[in-house]
């Protein structure tokens, strides 16, 4: 089985398991427990080519325990389907892939009079990826209760066997820290500002692709700035945010993305999403060009079993996109809620601003769809 691999699962997992609590008020220990059941179809191609098809039934469960402490825990099981981008993979059978990953987490919460203190660990598996990962965050409240500070620490070891057997036993491990202020400025508006750092260090370059040999080292940096205001009168809040991302590769980039949350009569809400995003490509990334003599993409100038830093990744070329959605879910009763999601993803290299896009970059669209219940007790 063939398959264009992400870049780093480790790192997907310890973002989820340090995710900084909601704009809200500061935290209680919760009164209810609630487990919820999702599952997520996603589905994406380009041009004239059907690509990636991803079936995901998920299943997430919280328990408060003795009005102190909390236990949240989720699994996901992700059915993974198609073909690898056009251009970017080698020619030699990695052009179609199938998978199956499965995940899980669970995390451990103490709730405090000024703050809260909270460990997760977290895995993921496939038949040629494994990582895991721990985390350690503190959040501390100040006497007005206005405003919470947050700390966190966390690291993931991956480990890496592809099928084709370029490598084996190659491994990646990364150490991330997190700090975070929130702030209640008004009744109404609610701010945040997170910064993250994670260094890492391993086996970075893509084995199911010909012409790939990334540096074994990696830092990268994200401040995210939040801003959730309530309309009041329309019974309406808008979530606002901004993430800036930059890596030791050389690559940059922008997320500008908001919500409109509109609640409805009969318990019903509406949820239209818009984020922004663009690129600048890595340092070592070429575009493509087909080699009519060897039958495959190669960069101008490349030697076979050379040092060079090189890559065609997709994922590392300079490029924008757009995301538009819309969720709509229904409080059915005190106990019982329900919710669909829809989102269109449309990527293009000429969409790339505050500077060129990778002009050999293929346009690629996604669409996905995500139904959930979530049942209280």
């Amino acid at each position: 089985m063939d398959k264009d691999k992400q870049p780093s699962v480790g790192q997907a997992l310890l973002a989820a398991a340090m995710l900084l609590p909601g704009l809200a008020h500061a935290e209680a220990a919760p009164e209810r427990g609630a487990i919820s059941v999702k599952y997520l179809y996603y589905k994406e191609d380009q041009p004239g080519l059907d690509r990636v098809q991803v079936h995901a039934p998920s299943v997430s469960v919280m328990a408060p325990i003795a009005g102190e402490w909390s236990v949240s825990a989720s699994a996901t099981m992700d059915d993974v389907s198609g073909a690898s981008p056009r251009y970017h993979t080698a020619v030699s059978g990695a052009s179609r892939m199938e998978d199956q990953r499965k995940a899980g987490d669970l995390s451990v919460t103490r709730y405090l009079p000024h703050g809260t203190v909270s460990v997760g660990a977290a895995f993921s598996t496939e038949h040629d990826y494994r990582s895991r990962a721990l985390s350690l965050q503190a959040t501390f409240d100040s006497d007005d209760k206005n405003t919470t500070w947050a700390l966190g620490l966390g690291g993931s070891d991956d480990a890496i066997n592809p099928v084709n057997r370029i490598v084996q036993n190659e491994g990646r491990q990364t150490v991330s820290v997190l700090a975070g202020v929130t702030r209640i400025f008004t009744p109404v508006d609610v701010g945040q500002l997170t910064y993250t750092h994670s260094k890492g260090h391993g086996y970075y370059s893509d084995p199911y692709k010909m012409v790939d040999n990334r540096p074994r080292n990696r830092d990268q940096d994200t401040l995210l700035a939040q801003w959730n205001h309530r309309f009041v009168d329309a019974d309406a809040t808008s979530r606002l945010s901004y993430r800036y991302y930059r890596d030791s590769f050389g690559v940059s980039a922008h997320t500008l993305s908001g919500e409109w949350v509109q609640s409805l009569a009969n318990g019903w809400t509406l949820t239209p999403n818009l984020r922004l995003y663009s690129q600048r490509a890595a340092d070592f990334y070429f575009d493509p060009v087909y080699d009519s003599r060897t039958g495959a993409p190669f960069p101008p100038g490349y030697v076979f079993g050379g040092t060079a830093f090189t890559s065609a990744d997709q994922r590392l070329s300079a490029f924008g996109a757009v995301t538009a959605g819309l969720k709509v879910a229904r409080q059915i009763d005190r106990d019982w809620s329900v919710d669909v999601k829809l989102e269109r993803y449309e990527q293009r290299g000429a969409w790339r601003v505050f500077g060129a896009g990778s002009p050999g970059l293929a346009p690629m669209r996604a669409n996905s769809l995500q139904v959930g219940f979530t049942r209280l007790w």
